[in-house]
């Protein structure tokens, strides 16, 4: 047969291979070296696992874990590998993997509600690491969805089922691991001797699979503490359980049961009673605090939290002040620059903290203010006449990425402040054993908002994410265990609402943009959930934080 001709981005030059190359076998051919093995490659933009077989001409971009898709597909593989583990050496066991925490995957080994003990939990990460020098290959099979749905109510996964029966597709993709079979929602690793970096490590009475870095990949993430923020999971968890949602297939059979407004109505009560929780929190404090900061990551719904919270300061009879922290830029030419050359608008100097400071020590002393505010089009400070001064009740209100940073409001007495870390933490997994990444679930939000308000594409958005991603690292992550209160503005009905409104902005991302991988991927995961109609989006509250991003808020942005 005529050799099929590729053009490697790697190498930049042009080659042939036979029919039916694999992006394994074209890989050693071609002797690719990146910084850490290759783990999976982009065919024109669209990202496949190293079993491909090539037919035809395609350009092709081979990844490693440095490259986010390429991370994506190493926690996958991991977690299958540890799945195979238990069910080889702890019959009758279950694996879950909930969530992500302490830069690791959480996850829970039970047997009728039991854990394992910490001899159980070696017994498993002995099997997994004699599975990786087996070096045995993840093979991808396309199975009937009815036989699917079969296989794993057999298995005792009835989660993983159900996401097969209520998505309506007549195949799936089965992944065996020698001769168990599982569910992924994306491409794995070409086998486990790829997966040579991992700990199995004892957590809060469950596990924690840690990963290797993106950037020094022979080397585990650390493991910072995270109490916090797993408190915040674990109650969400629990409330899921009440409303029997126990994974997306939970969610699209109570949709497709005509139920979605009693489910929007209950998860909208549920966050209502945690804003009035914060409230009563600082209703407490007899007049201590003064300042409430609200921080979180991008699109983690701070604005309308510091709305909502206000609003509730009212009930309590506090009169809220809201400052807009977006008014202390310095002036452009001021502006901190990153590594690239770029205004890096992230960089917490990329504020005036003096000024900022000094107006809130005027405020808290009583003394009046002149609010400033900030022209983003010609970068510079200006003040249009409002003032402002604050009486003995009034609680002063602040939101920003920085807002839980110490050096902000350096000139303010900590036990004059109240902070909030507020983020979009999903707390609903696909499945047993697949999570939702809360990144996904902010980058969605955003990317629907960008539209609406900014006149950003899609593409746009998915193209500075990475760079927000790395902002949030420095300037947000650190500090978010230092919150007096975290608060979860995710909602369970949320992406299936969310779904109609990004799907048609990422159809329109052409496949040689770069962004075309990322839209895919999206595009995929948002496959499986059950849209909720549009006269039932319609009754979500105009205080919901989701107005925030699909519009319709009776809050002014």
């Amino acid at each position: 047969m005529k050799p099929v001709q590729i053009y490697c981005e790697n190498t930049q030059s042009y080659h042939e291979c036979p029919p039916g190359t694999s992006l394994y076998q074209l890989s050693r051919q071609l002797n690719i070296r990146l910084a850490s093995d290759v783990l999976a490659a982009l065919k024109n933009n669209q990202l496949k696992d190293l079993s491909y077989e090539i037919y035809f001409s395609m350009n092709i971009r081979f990844v490693d874990i440095s490259y986010p898709d390429g991370m994506r597909a190493y926690q996958r593989s991991l977690s299958f590998l540890c799945q195979k583990a238990v069910h080889d050496v702890l019959p009758g066991y279950k694996l879950a993997i909930e969530h992500s925490i302490s830069r690791g995957l959480y996850g829970e080994i039970t047997k009728d509600g039991c854990p394992a003990n910490e001899e159980l939990l070696q017994q498993v990460a002995a099997r997994m690491r004699e599975l990786v020098k087996k070096d045995l290959p993840f093979v991808r099979v396309k199975e009937e969805a009815e036989k699917a749905v079969a296989l794993f109510e057999q298995n005792g996964q009835p989660e993983k089922a159900l996401l097969q029966r209520t998505r309506g597709r007549f195949y799936t993709t089965i992944y065996y691991l020698d001769g168990y079979p599982d569910i992924f929602y994306g491409p794995l690793l070409y086998s486990t001797g790829y997966l040579k970096v991992f700990e199995l490590d004892r957590y809060e009475g469950g596990i924690l699979l840690r990963m290797p870095q993106a950037n020094n990949p022979l080397e585990l993430e650390p493991r910072p503490k995270q109490p916090k923020l797993f408190h915040i999971f674990r109650q969400h968890k629990e409330w899921n359980e009440i409303l029997g949602a126990n994974g997306i297939g939970s969610i699209n059979k109570i949709i497709q049961q005509g139920k979605a407004r009693t489910l929007i109505q209950t998860a909208e009560a549920l966050q209502e009673r945690e804003y009035a929780s914060l409230t009563q929190q600082i209703q407490m404090s007899h007049g201590r605090i003064k300042l409430a900061l609200i921080a979180g990551p991008s699109s983690s719904g701070k604005t309308t939290s510091s709305k909502r919270l206000s609003i509730q300061a009212k009930v309590a009879g506090l009169n809220p002040v809201t400052l807009e922290m977006d008014n202390y830029f310095v002036d452009r030419e001021k502006t901190p620059r990153d590594a690239d050359g770029n205004y890096d608008f992230e960089n917490i100097h990329a504020l005036d903290l003096d000024f900022l400071n000094e107006q809130l020590d005027d405020l808290l002393r009583g003394k009046g203010i002149t609010v400033p505010r900030f022209d983003f089009i010609d970068g510079k400070r200006y003040f249009p006449g409002q003032c402002l001064k604050a009486r003995p009740n009034d609680l002063l209100v602040l939101e920003g990425i920085h807002a839980l940073n110490p050096e902000l409001t350096r000139g303010v007495k900590d036990e004059n402040k109240f902070t909030i870390y507020a983020s979009a933490l999903t707390s609903i997994s696909m499945d047993e054993n697949n999570r939702i990444p809360t990144t996904d679930n902010r980058l969605i939000r955003r990317i629907v908002r960008d539209a609406k308000t900014r006149g950003y594409t899609a593409g746009q958005t998915i193209a500075r994410w990475q760079s927000v991603r790395r902002g949030e690292d420095r300037y947000i992550f650190p500090f978010q265990e230092n919150a007096d209160v975290m608060f979860n503005s995710a909602l369970l009905f949320e992406l299936p609402v969310l779904r109609r409104h990004v799907e048609p902005l990422l159809h329109r991302i052409h496949p040689v943009d770069p962004s075309y991988a990322e839209a895919l991927r999206l595009l995929k995961f948002l496959s499986y959930f059950e849209m909720i109609a549009p006269e039932d989006e319609a009754t979500i509250p105009p205080t919901s934080v989701l107005r925030e991003f699909i519009g319709g808020s009776s809050f002014e942005y």
